[in-house]
């Protein structure tokens, strides 16, 4: 259970093909499926819309006050090192009475880490 006005923002590198974000929207979907209440957006850094500040603000005008952002990356370089700091720290200077939550990478979490052993030594 997620607390009223918490928002989840899946941010993501992007690409030229449109393809490429399938594996992101689909988590976005199952995050949306598993728990309703909590609205969740996909932001893509380049190449993909909708921008981190577009999909801030919509989720702002529909009451977000804290959005948990998550790095869909599988490990920190320079994009979630410096730009997405940077790009947080616009977010929080147009939203002040909004809690940005900026999460570790997702390819850094344990539990993911775990899964994708177990993924890549199935036969």
């Amino acid at each position: 259970m997620t607390a009223p006005g918490m928002a989840v923002i899946l941010f993501a590198h992007g690409s030229r093909d449109p393809l490429w974000s399938r594996p992101i929207e689909a988590i976005a979907a199952r995050m949306a499926a598993l728990q309703p209440a909590t609205p969740v957006c996909c932001a893509y850094l380049e190449l993909m819309s909708p921008d981190l500040a577009t999909a801030a603000q919509g989720l702002v005008a529909g009451g977000a006050r804290y959005i948990r952002v998550v790095p869909m990356f599988l490990g920190v370089g320079k994009h979630a090192r410096h730009d997405l700091p940077e790009l947080l720290q616009t977010m929080s200077e147009r939203y002040p009475d909004v809690h940005f939550d900026l999460q570790p990478a997702i390819g850094e979490q344990p539990q993911v880490v775990d899964l994708m052993a177990r993924v890549a030594l199935q036969s």
